[in-house]
């Protein structure tokens, strides 16, 4: 199995998990799109100059009717939280048998990962975007909270 430490992305040098591989990086491409479609829709219904992409919005008008908590000022737009994203995606392809939930060992396991390969971006920062990117279904989207 290969092993990526590091690849090039946009001319920035990307850091991997040391578990990352040839598979999650083509798998990561895949659902990158998807993840870019649903911050450029969100933009698009809070009045931005983005193009209406038909992608499911169900977390903006849960935040809009008061359902779900607004994230405060200061959270990462897309760009900032790429890494968390990819690196739930790639984890749930690695870790996913051994954990088929999000439970305490998991993000542990996570957390020790998180902290091998994102030095000075804490945790507790990612953490909920690294869930997102591990709970990303690319047959139905995202997969519901049990």
């Amino acid at each position: 199995m290969f092993f990526w430490t590091y690849f090039r992305y946009d001319g920035e040098m990307q850091k991997n998990p040391k578990w990352w591989n040839k598979q999650h990086e083509s798998s990561w491409e895949r659902v990158k799109a998807a993840f870019k479609r649903d911050w450029d829709q969100t933009k698009h219904d809070v009045g931005g100059h983005e193009p209406d992409t038909h992608q499911h919005v169900g977390d903006t008008v849960k935040q809009v009717a008061g359902k779900e908590a607004i994230p405060p000022r200061g959270m990462p737009n897309y760009e900032q939280t790429e890494d968390a994203y990819r690196f739930g995606y790639g984890a749930r392809s690695q870790y996913g048998t051994r954990y088929p939930q999000w439970d305490a060992s998991l993000e542990a396991q996570l957390a020790k990962d998180w902290r091998e390969t994102y030095t000075g971006m804490d945790w507790e920062s990612y953490k909920a975007t690294v869930q997102r990117g591990w709970d990303h279904d690319e047959k139905s989207g995202f997969r519901k909270a049990a």
